[in-house]
């Protein structure tokens, strides 16, 4: 099929890109052609229209301007596009021929830099995994912001722990290996090990990348292409090959796709996660700390009870903070010292906020400028930001708390790049550099010359106008200027016969005529000839300027890093001040002791006073495992959630909700809450809960929190009893954790007999055949459930409310009567002499961790099988 050059032009570049929509640069639209302009057309709902392409067909296209783009590639990146820009990189004035052109970028979820699809307070991460038999590393990017950080796994959990790690970062897009072999001609692409499927579930766009890229040999090449000679060998002392592999693959990917030196990526930052508290997905997500459960927002979590940020940066850093709170007793009172002196000082924390208000964006405005896509308004905010610093390290200068002292020691005012921007930068310059109107007077000789001949070429425009109108007698006469047509004598058709015989008519209108004369024709040249060269002098200066900037690119990282942590301490002091909060007292010596703590998030919703605070008392001897039963809807979530809550938010540095704390840090936070099925995994809910228990005794440790609800109510009575108690016994007794546990198994309360395991419940108020839940916590057990009495609440029909009171009745009645014999199954734990009865026998001796969820299961039927058919029997009458 033979086509024009220019398709011919558009295919060979196409071709180089098959899985990326190409935006192909014609005069003032980008045009797409062929699938890609089928697919753009209904994805963006433009026209999709066509042209001849040299072939018997017309070729199918949609274009959108050029000075639109932005908004329509966001578009399609939202909706899970690449797009590759291809520009012209010569002169159309100057080309032989056809114009050359190459694709200038490739854009992906993870290598977004335009606003629109950014959000200000959360980083836009792209993350880069590699795997060998040691185990996985991972880096990880924010092309925003300039960050780069590395961390490696391994040993037998390495796939778990890497996996988690992801799903903490929630990177916008992961890169994994994959190999290419030819098949006709077309290249098939094959995924390397499980990382694919499992990254896809979690919500990531996962993209492959050449498998050449993760060798070691080209990995070394590209870090130090980036970073410099030897930049590597500091991860080597800690990750062998792992780190290096995937940080290099993760620069070469970057290059590949940004094509231009991205020299704000100048620091790799190697980082442990074993150095926080290690909070996985299931933690995160139950306790609701930066995503709502309910609609994955921001709105009822932690994070927005927490964030006063006055800037992005603050904003960034706040929710890391609370996604990675300290282990590290020293770290979290530093961080409460500085929080204690701005709570004292509500006029401190104005002028904080003051200042801070006014500083913008440093880390991405850093980026805009590496990335060659800073505008002259951006230079404007950045000179705005850098009017500031001095007041803001003033401030911190004057505190005694030593975290914001070493902030202070760590801005830098950067008085020589502010001035360069106060002598260079007009105050209220375009958007664009295409319209000129950059350079503040004064700056550069040239640049004022040429605006004076425009301006005395104008003021000389406005002179031939009276004059033409006086010499021809017409009145209407006007001089105008159009882009297509250039200066223009307009001449309405009701005076052409009054039209002098040296005006040459330049375009025919409905009513008007427009003419040229020579006069004018001398005017146009000056004055477009002045216009054209102030523009390209203009320009060239602004990317001198901008030159000049990326060369202090690191001063500027930096220093944002030192604005972020202020704004950040402000605002956990802003948000303890707003909520009352106190400062928590930090120990190692295994005490919790919460005086009427409160759910920070409840507590807003429901407005202040509303909301019932409990006290806790936990340590690592006589309050280590507490039993909560209590009716459905009476709080016992609410109050497990709340405690894991305080724990987390005193070990980022925050004060807590509560009158007293005393808080022993801990290294983990486990939840089990909820029932959900995972339909994507094949796994039903009772499946999901026991993996999630599986998870917890295989990770926690002495020093762990965690919090259980409910377990074992996605199986039959007895199993779940079963499972429950065996649970309990074994985190109590052999793991030796915290741990808040709550049920409505009122069988399992009797646990209390093992030295360390309490029993509490959350106290209701009968009245007559009501209930009134009081949301106190109180010690003892709880004698029923009331699910009765909740489902009556939830409006079920008298009909079943009355049957169901009966039945219950009828069952409590067979309980009695077996309650020997139900207790003697139940008394056995791990710790207890073994019973002569070979059932409870077997139970005892079974090796519950090395069995699998179905083998927990199938194992149970088995025994239940043998017991004695009469209890049960007697039970179900």
């Amino acid at each position: 099929m033979s086509f024009t050059p220019m398709i011919r032009q558009y295919l060979e570049i196409k071709g180089q890109y098959p899985d990326a929509i190409l935006f192909f640069r014609l005069g003032d639209f980008y045009e797409m052609f062929f699938d890609d302009a089928s697919v753009a057309a209904r994805e963006l709902e433009i026209t999709l229209t066509g042209r001849d392409g040299g072939s018997s067909e017309r070729v199918p296209m949609c274009g959108v301007p050029y000075h639109a783009v932005d908004g329509y590639i966001a578009k399609l990146i939202g909706k899970g596009y690449r797009v590759a820009i291809c520009d012209q990189v010569e002169d159309p004035a100057e080309a032989k021929g056809i114009v050359r052109r190459e694709v200038t970028r490739v854009i992906t979820p993870g290598t977004i830099m335009e606003g629109q699809l950014l959000e200000e307070k959360k980083n836009n991460f792209l993350a880069c995994v590699a795997q060998d038999e040691n185990g996985y590393g991972l880096a990880v990017t924010d092309i925003t912001t300039g960050s780069f950080m590395v961390c490696s796994f391994s040993g037998a959990r390495a796939y778990h722990d890497v996996m988690e790690e992801i799903a903490r970062i929630m990177p916008a897009e992961v890169i994994v290996p994959f190999t290419e072999e030819e098949e006709n001609g077309q290249g098939i692409f094959h995924w390397t090990g499980p990382l694919a499927d499992e990254l896809r579930l979690m919500g990531p766009v996962v993209s492959g990348y050449s498998n050449k890229a993760f060798s070691r040999a080209q990995a070394v090449r590209a870090l130090e292409a980036q970073f410099g000679e030897n930049s590597f060998l500091n991860l080597e002392t800690v990750s062998p090959g792992l780190a290096v592999t995937a940080a290099g693959a993760l620069v070469s990917f970057l290059k590949d796709t940004q094509k231009r030196d991205l020299a704000h990526l100048n620091e790799i930052q190697f980082y442990q996660p074993g150095k926080y508290m290690l909070l996985d997905l299931t933690a995160r997500r139950n306790l609701e700390l930066t995503r709502s459960m309910s609609d994955n927002t921001k709105k009822f979590t932690l994070l927005s009870v927490l964030d006063y940020t006055v800037t992005s940066m603050g904003g960034r850093l706040l929710r890391n903070w609370i996604e990675q709170p300290l282990l590290i007793k020293e770290d979290v009172i530093e961080r409460l010292d500085a929080v204690e002196e701005l709570v004292g000082s509500t006029l401190s924390r104005q002028d904080y906020k003051n200042v801070l208000k006014n500083i913008y964006d440093l880390e991405r405005l850093a980026g805009k400028i590496s990335f060659g896509t800073v505008n002259p308004r951006d230079l404007i905010a950045l000179r705005k930001s850098l009017a500031q610093l001095s007041p803001l390290k003033k401030l911190l200068s004057q505190s005694t708390a030593a975290i914001l002292k070493r902030i202070s020691d760590d801005i830098d005012p950067m008085e020589d790049i502010k001035e360069l921007l106060d002598n260079a930068i007009a105050d209220e310059p375009p958007l664009s550099t295409r319209d000129g109107g950059i350079i503040k007077k004064g700056y550069n000789s040239e640049v004022d010359s040429l605006r004076s001949v425009k301006l005395e070429a104008r003021s000389m425009l406005a002179g031939l106008e009276e004059r033409e109108r006086s010499r021809t007698g017409i009145k209407s006469l006007k001089v105008g200027y159009n882009r297509v047509f250039g200066y223009y004598l307009e001449v309405t058709k009701s005076y052409l016969s009054m039209v002098p015989d040296d005006y040459r008519r330049r375009q025919t209108l409905a009513n008007a005529e427009r003419y040229i004369t020579p006069e004018l024709k001398e005017y146009e040249d000056n004055i477009l000839g002045a216009e054209e060269r102030l523009l390209r002098l203009e320009n060239r200066l602004f990317n001198q300027i901008r030159d000049q900037l990326l060369a202090q690119i690191r001063r500027i990282q930096s220093t944002a890093q030192a604005v972020a942590g202020a704004d950040t301490l402000y605002s956990l002091a802003e948000a303890s001040a707003a909520g009352r909060y106190v400062r928590p007292e930090i120990n190692n010596n295994g005490r919790l002791l919460i005086r009427d703590g409160r759910h920070p998030v409840l507590e807003k919703a429901l407005g202040p006073g509303l909301f019932v605070p409990n006290d806790t008392e936990m340590d690592n001897e006589q309050n280590r495992l507490a039993l909560i039963t209590g009716p459905n809807m009476a709080g016992k979530s609410t109050y497990m959630r709340q405690v894991a809550l305080i724990v987390l938010m005193a070990q980022l540095g925050c004060f807590v909700p509560a009158s007293e704390a005393k808080i022993d840090l801990v290294d983990r936070i486990f939840t089990r809450i909820g029932a959900s099925d995972d339909i994507a995994g094949g796994q039903s809910t009772f499946m999901v809960e026991m993996n999630e228990c599986r998870s917890i005794v295989a990770s926690a440790t002495a020093r762990s929190l965690i919090i259980l609800d409910e377990v074992g109510r996605g199986t039959s009575t007895y199993d779940g009893i079963s499972i429950a108690r065996a649970l309990a016994e074994y985190i109590h007794l052999r793991i030796g954790a915290k741990t808040l546990f709550s049920t409505h198994y009122l069988e399992l309360t009797d646990l209390d007999s093992i030295p360390g395991i309490v029993n509490l419940n959350v106290a209701v108020k009968e009245q007559g055949e009501n209930i009134i839940f009081l949301r106190k916590v109180i010690n003892g057990r709880a004698d029923r459930s009331y699910g009765i009495h909740v489902a009556k609440l939830a409006g079920l029909p008298l009909e079943i409310i009355s049957r169901a009171t009966e039945i219950l009745k009828g069952l409590e009645t067979a309980r009695q009567s077996n309650e020997l014999a139900a207790a003697a199954l139940e008394e056995k734990s791990f710790s207890h002499d073994s019973i002569e009865n070979p059932v409870i026998e077997e139970i005892r001796q079974l090796d519950i961790l090395g069995m699998t969820p179905l083998e927990a299961i199938s194992k149970l039927y088995e025994l239940q099988k043998k017991i004695d058919k009469k209890i049960f029997n007697n039970l179900m009458a």
